[in-house]
């Protein structure tokens, strides 16, 4: 099985490794995820994974709760970004989904609260 915070290391904070090679290792084919109410296709995620790589600077991970039963899985994790702008936030995510027979994720459904920002850029 993969996990959540092993998944969002790589794929934020790994940039020299391709998006699509870093969601074949974690994600099945037929993925599908849902963020705070709009669905996005495997396709759809890695080119929207693609986009916010080139702002980002760093991504600082915390789980804080991650629950597995049979192919059932939850996680509550937060994600403390640093832009390349100099801005910064912190946002926490509500995590459901199920994992394909393999292992990988199958489908997420996430709903992200922004808990802070702060700074407008390099002074």
């Amino acid at each position: 099985m993969t996990g959540m915070a092993a998944a969002l290391d790589e794929l934020l904070n790994e940039r020299d490794t391709p998006v699509a090679e870093v969601m074949a290792r974690h994600f099945a084919p037929g993925y599908r995820q849902r963020t705070d109410g709009t669905w996005a296709d495997w396709a759809q995620v890695a080119r929207n994974l693609t986009r916010i790589r080139t702002a980002l600077r760093s991504v600082r991970i915390e789980m804080l709760d991650e629950l597995t039963d049979g192919r059932a899985y939850a996680d509550r994790h937060v994600l403390t970004v640093e832009m390349t702008d100099g801005t910064s936030q912190v946002r926490e995510s509500y995590v459901f989904g199920r994992l394909a027979e393999d292992g990988r994720f199958e489908r997420i459904e996430e709903v992200t609260l922004v808990t802070s920002a702060h700074g407008s850029g390099p002074a």
